[in-house]
């Protein structure tokens, strides 16, 4: 094996990309998967990369953050969008994939490729080889967690910045759940878009004020999972369990997850008082859906909990449930105190981070933040320093919050508008601005990639990806 050699801790979509990227620059890579040894409270199965909440990649519009942040990572030859694009499933504006499928090709990639060894074994702690990527997400094992915050502790000795959670922080991350397509009531349920944007692509549950008061009031008493005595509720915003909405108010579910704007239920021809969107999960070998999932719902309710309350969905009263909601804790770092934005570890430029575990949320930030380690470690074993793009882009925005942020209240992010620095004239039309963001973000990125040709440019692929299962 080459004397150049990476070793990357975590098989999901940030450790595939970091291994790719490396690879295809001509490092060997060593990647570590503890599945199927070692398993986790929401993975299936042993593939790499495998999606377990939702199975979006979210919009594919430039005037959406995401729609940015995918033209970034494709112009640095991403490994997972093209293998999602392979995959994919109608969802409107939106890159959702066939998760089995999807899982199956980013798989066989990495098996297959010349410069890559795959290990199925855990990492329990940090291993002493350099360069090293930890990408082991946020269900790392308890074993490394341990051995990780007490390295971190080691570093910030004496911990007057630390903040009082502790250096590796946590919040609770929760599932939504899927029911088969063949058990919902297509009388009730309507297929539609938004707006009639995007195509018909989603099947929406409308309700009338009356079923959206019962089905919120066997929310609130729906029983829930009970937490650890040592675990407090640390949800992160953009992924709340229905049941905590619920309880924020009578009217935050219709004005979140079961907005009913911009649809009318062909019925009455109506707007409903609320609605449950329904996205499809996979396609079947007719080309056909045969599982969605619901948007929005993760919970932690109990199983006969979710049940009732899943029932109580007009056009889902039949509803055959193939995956119930659960939740799990979510690991990540206390960043702005640890890490750079090259994603290097301040305590040791020989140790990388990359994916959920260092503050990101969401499949793209991840893999973004994967592909720039892989890139970056590359670079380190070749002799060139690492780089990172401008913050007035959205992979360069989210870096710059993750070391900028105070870290007494450092919570998860994902790519969003926000991140970038406001422009120079002000512009009152949120589309209008988020347009112009776009286009200095392109702009900015280009001219950074230019002025680091060699770490962006002219990736010499040693092995097709495959993108059909195997």
């Amino acid at each position: 094996m080459s004397e150049h050699i990476v070793t990357i801790v975590g098989g999901g979509l940030a450790g595939c990309e970091a291994a790719w990227q490396a690879a295809e620059r001509g490092v060997a890579v060593r990647l570590f998967e503890m599945r199927p040894t070692v398993r986790t409270p929401a993975h299936q199965t042993d593939r790499l990369a495998e999606l377990v909440c939702s199975n979006s990649l979210k919009s594919e519009s430039l005037e959406d953050a995401s729609g940015l942040l995918k033209r970034e990572m494709r112009a640095l030859g991403s490994l997972i969008l093209p293998t999602a694009e392979a995959h994919r499933v109608p969802a409107g504006s939106a890159l959702a994939v066939d998760r089995e499928p999807f899982a199956a090709a980013v798989t066989q990639a990495i098996e297959t490729h010349p410069k890559i060894e795959l290990i199925r074994e855990e990492v329990a702690a940090l291993p002493e080889a350099r360069p090293v990527i930890v990408a082991s997400g946020p269900l790392t094992s308890e074993r490394l967690t341990a051995d990780l915050e007490e390295r971190f502790s080691a570093f910030l000795e004496p911990p007057t910045a630390a903040p009082p959670t502790g250096r590796l922080l946590y919040f609770y991350d929760a599932i939504s759940p899927i029911v088969s397509a063949d058990s919902i009531d297509r009388e009730v349920a309507f297929a539609a878009a938004r707006y009639e944007v995007g195509g018909a692509d989603y099947l929406n549950c409308p309700f009338t004020r009356e079923e959206y008061q019962r089905f919120r009031e066997a929310l609130l008493r729906g029983e829930r999972y009970p937490l650890h005595d040592f675990e407090r509720p640390k949800y992160f915003e953009g992924c709340l369990p229905i049941e905590e909405l619920a309880e924020r108010g009578e009217d935050t579910l219709r004005f979140g997850p079961m907005r009913p704007v911009g649809l009318r239920d062909p019925r009455t021809g109506q707007r409903p008082f609320a609605v449950v969107q329904l996205r499809q999960e996979n396609q079947g070998s007719d080309g056909q859906p045969t599982m969605f999932n619901l948007v929005g719902f993760q919970t932690r309710l109990r199983r006969g909990s979710q049940a009732e309350v899943l029932r109580l969905i007009p056009g889902l009263e039949r509803a055959e449930i193939l995956r119930y909601g659960s939740i799990h804790r979510n690991t990540f770092l206390t960043a702005p105190l640890l890490l750079e934005r090259t994603l290097q570890f301040r305590g040791d430029p020989g140790v990388f981070f990359a994916g959920q575990l260092t503050g990101v949320e969401g499949y793209l930030e991840s893999a973004a933040t994967g592909l720039l380690a892989g890139v970056n470690t590359a670079r380190l074993l070749t002799g060139k320093s690492p780089v990172w793009p401008p913050p007035t882009t959205m992979l360069g925005g989210l870096l710059h919050y993750l070391v900028s942020t105070a870290p007494a209240t450092f919570q998860p992010i994902n790519a969003n508008f926000g991140l970038l620095p406001t422009l120079s004239q002000v512009v009152r039309n949120r589309r209008e601005r988020n347009h112009c963001l776009a286009v200095r973000a392109q702009a900015d990125f280009q001219a950074w990639r230019q002025a680091t040709e060699e770490m962006c440019g002219q990736i010499s692929h040693t092995s097709p990806i495959p993108w059909s299962e195997s």
